[in-house]
């Protein structure tokens, strides 16, 4: 879906006029009407803005662009229930709601998550335990949080 599209959307969802929109979001009616009509987009600002006042992602806003991964656990996060959040309530798209709870990481260190990992998943192929944590070190140490 497209961002005019969503933009549209959320507002309709909501039961706003383009007029209330405006005033929520302190912009004109008539920035709202180009939004919707795809002829502009929402500043960066703006979709913050938009983004704590409708509970939705800013990724999802611009229409899921970028295929979100917990930059902690490497975990996909294909929903906004999934993402992670400051303790102002706003996103932290860069990690799961699991590794980073309010302003916090869960996991202290890589060899905690590591643990984690080799006691909590499925190994159907009966790998080695260290051979599986070197595999998830390995894949781990790809990710912002533990460069």
């Amino acid at each position: 879906m497209e961002i005019k599209d969503i933009l549209k959307n959320l507002r309709e969802k909501n039961n706003l006029t383009q007029e209330q929109m405006a005033e929520r979001m302190m912009v004109t009616r008539q920035a709202v009407s180009r939004w919707e009509t795809g002829e502009t987009q929402p500043n960066t600002d703006t979709l913050k803005l938009l983004s704590k006042e409708f509970d939705v992602s800013i990724n999802t806003l611009l229409g899921s662009p970028r295929q979100l991964v917990c930059q902690c656990c490497g975990m996909p996060l294909s929903e906004d229930n999934q993402i992670s959040r400051e303790p102002d309530g706003s996103y932290n798209e860069d990690y799961c709601k699991w590794c980073y709870v309010d302003g916090e990481f869960a996991y202290k260190s890589k060899d905690a998550l590591l643990d984690f990992l080799i006691s909590h998943m499925p190994n159907p192929d009966n790998i080695a335990d260290e051979e599986r944590k070197v595999q998830y070190d390995t894949y781990l140490s790809q990710l912002k949080h533990w460069k």
